[in-house]
């Protein structure tokens, strides 16, 4: 396992996760950061700079170019290693799981090795010390780099992670995730556990923008980031990635709700 340690960072700092490929929505998470005068050295991205959208190439590009801190997403993962999928922990068959087949092999055919070796050195946990606060962050889990957890998981599957962070990194306050796509908090025992969510894709809430994290003063805020996402969906339509996600990115509904626990989904949020 690779760990990286930033150390004691001042300051604002900004927490994404999930790119996705979609540079219009990274371009425009970097130019809110420049805007908020937070530098690259104070952006940490939780993963997942490559997925569904039309421009893996560029995007991981622009993230390198920014110098924030990158952790190793199962997309990445997979990339570096000439995987034949991308080990998101979908369901065998679902439809989340066969529309991967085609937004993968977009992805594979458009980075290069050189991206594909900066990929295969990223870290799996990366630790930072903020306002007195010890922070972890990791893609899905320490346990499982694809494994789900939802704001309504068990307790006890937050506290396994939890204790394997402790384990390799000693005391944790926070810990900012991604993989999921939702941007949640929960607090488990003493620490506070923050889905950063994801800024390529909108977290099936019906709204085109989609969302990052601010931390200052050692406190977690969510942010919506507003993009160009009539542009990113016609550069997907363009790729030939015309299967369901990018009618998403303006729909702000995913195509397929099988990922998600069946408190979430629509049908349930609607009668709730």
């Amino acid at each position: 396992m690779r760990m990286l340690d930033l150390g004691e960072i001042d300051g604002p700092m900004l927490i994404f996760g999930g790119p996705y490929s979609n540079l219009h929505a990274t371009r425009a998470l970097l130019d809110q950061g420049r805007r908020l005068g937070i530098d690259g050295k104070h952006m940490v991205c939780t993963g997942d700079v490559v997925a569904y959208c039309a421009n893996p190439a560029e995007t991981v590009q622009a993230i390198r170019d920014a110098g924030c801190a990158v952790l190793a997403g199962n997309c990445e993962r997979q990339l570096a290693s000439h995987a034949l999928d991308c080990g998101c922990g979908f369901a065998e068959n679902s439809t989340c799981d066969r529309l991967s087949a085609g937004w993968f092999k977009h992805a594979d055919q458009s980075v290069d090795e050189a991206a594909r070796r900066w990929m295969g050195t990223l870290p799996d946990l990366i630790t930072f010390t903020h306002s007195g606060q010890r922070a972890a962050v990791l893609h899905g889990g320490l346990s499982d780099i694809s494994r789900f957890l939802w704001p309504v998981s068990d307790m006890s599957e937050f506290q396994e992670e939890v204790s394997l962070i402790q384990e390799v990194a000693g005391r944790i306050d926070l810990v900012f995730s991604g993989h999921s796509g939702l941007t949640f908090c929960r607090r488990i025992g003493a620490v506070d556990w923050i889905n950063a969510g994801a800024i390529g894709m909108p977290p099936n809430d019906g709204r085109p923008e989609t969302r990052f994290v601010m931390l200052e003063g050692g406190s977690p805020t969510f942010h919506r980031l507003n993009y160009d996402h009539a542009a990113a969906q016609g550069a997907m339509r363009v790729a030939g990635l015309a299967q369901g996600y990018d009618d998403a990115l303006a729909s702000g509904y995913w195509p397929s709700e099988e990922v998600l626990p069946p408190v979430l989904r629509r049908a349930a949020c609607a009668n709730g």
